[in-house]
C-alpha cells in the first residue's frame, strides 16, 4: 500500500480531485483519514449476505478502487446476482479493473462485476436489492441528492437495502467544534502533519459538501424508504442504513 504524501509534497492549491495521483495512494489515504472505514467495508459484506435477493442487481456508487464491491462480491451467497460498480473517474475505474480481474484470477466467483465509466446520476437503477453509496454523496451538487435518492428508491425492489456512508456536520455548533477537532486529532496521530490537514482541507472546500445526520434521513424519507437507522458513527463520519 502506498504511502499518502500528496499534500507533503504538492503546495500548490488546487481542488481535490480522484486522479491518477490519489488512485495510486487512495487505500492508505482512506485507512488515515476516515475513522471506521474498515468497519463500514465489513459490514457492507454482512448486508449483502442478508439482503442481497437471487437473481438481482447489486450497485456500488462511486466505487473507487472497488473496496465496497469486493466486500459485497465476498458476502453474496445467492445465485444469479450481479454487481455494477461505477465511477466517473477514469483513473478510479481502470486501478479498479485491475483489482477485479485479480479477484477473478484468484477466486473465480460467481458474482459477475460489471465496471462502468459514468456519472452516478445517469446510472439506471433496476432490479436492485442493494445499492452501497460509501462517502459518494457528498461530492454531488445539493441540488442534485434528492433526485438521485428517488432514482435510486424506484429501481430497488421491496425489501431492498441502501447504505450510504458520509462525512456529516452536527446541528449544534459546540458539538461540531468537539468532532472537528477530534477528527484532525484522528489524523495526526495517523501521522499526517498539520500543514498536510490543512492543505487537504482547502482542497476539499466546496468540492465536499457535508450535511447533518437529519438531513440525509429526511431525504431518505422523502424518497420513499419505510425505515432507516444510523449503524456507525465515528466522530463526524457516519453509515445510514435504508430499506424499502
Amino acid at each position: 500500500m502506498t504511502t499518502d504524501q500528496i499534500y507533503q509534497q504538492d503546495s500548490e492549491e488546487k481542488p481535490f480531485r480522484f486522479n491518477g495521483d490519489v488512485a495510486k495512494v487512495f487505500p492508505d489515504m482512506l485507512k488515515r483519514s476516515i475513522p471506521g472505514y474498515a468497519a463500514t467495508i465489513e459490514a457492507i459484506g454482512s448486508l449483502a449476505a442478508r439482503y442481497a435477493q437471487p437473481d438481482t442487481n447489486c450497485y456500488d456508487l462511486g466505487c473507487s478502487l472497488g473496496a465496497a464491491t469486493l466486500a459485497m462480491r465476498q458476502g453474496i451467497d445467492k445465485t444469479g446476482c450481479q454487481i455494477t460498480a461505477v465511477d466517473a473517474a477514469p483513473a478510479m475505474t481502470a486501478r479498479c479493473r485491475e483489482i477485479i480481474a485479480e479477484d477473478d484470477r484468484q477466486f473465480s466467483p460467481a458474482t459477475t462485476v460489471n465496471i462502468v465509466d459514468a456519472d452516478i446520476r445517469d446510472v439506471e437503477i433496476k432490479n436492485a436489492s442493494m445499492v452501497v453509496l460509501n462517502y459518494t454523496l457528498q461530492f454531488l451538487l445539493m441540488e442534485d441528492r434528492q433526485a438521485l435518492m428517488r432514482s435510486i428508491h424506484d429501481g430497488m425492489n421491496e425489501g431492498g437495502l441502501l447504505l450510504l456512508s458520509e462525512k456529516v456536520v452536527d446541528e449544534n455548533a459546540e458539538m461540531e467544534q468537539l468532532l472537528f477537532d477530534l477528527h484532525h486529532e484522528h489524523k495526526r496521530r495517523n501521522d499526517y502533519s498539520a500543514l498536510e490537514v490543512s492543505r487537504k482541507r482547502a482542497a476539499l472546500e466546496n468540492v465536499l459538501i457535508p450535511e447533518t445526520v437529519k438531513a440525509h434521513r429526511d431525504r431518505l424519507a422523502k424518497a420513499g424508504f419505510r425505515l432507516s437507522a444510523v449503524w456507525l458513527r465515528y466522530f463526524n463520519f457516519v453509515s445510514i442504513i435504508a430499506i424499502k
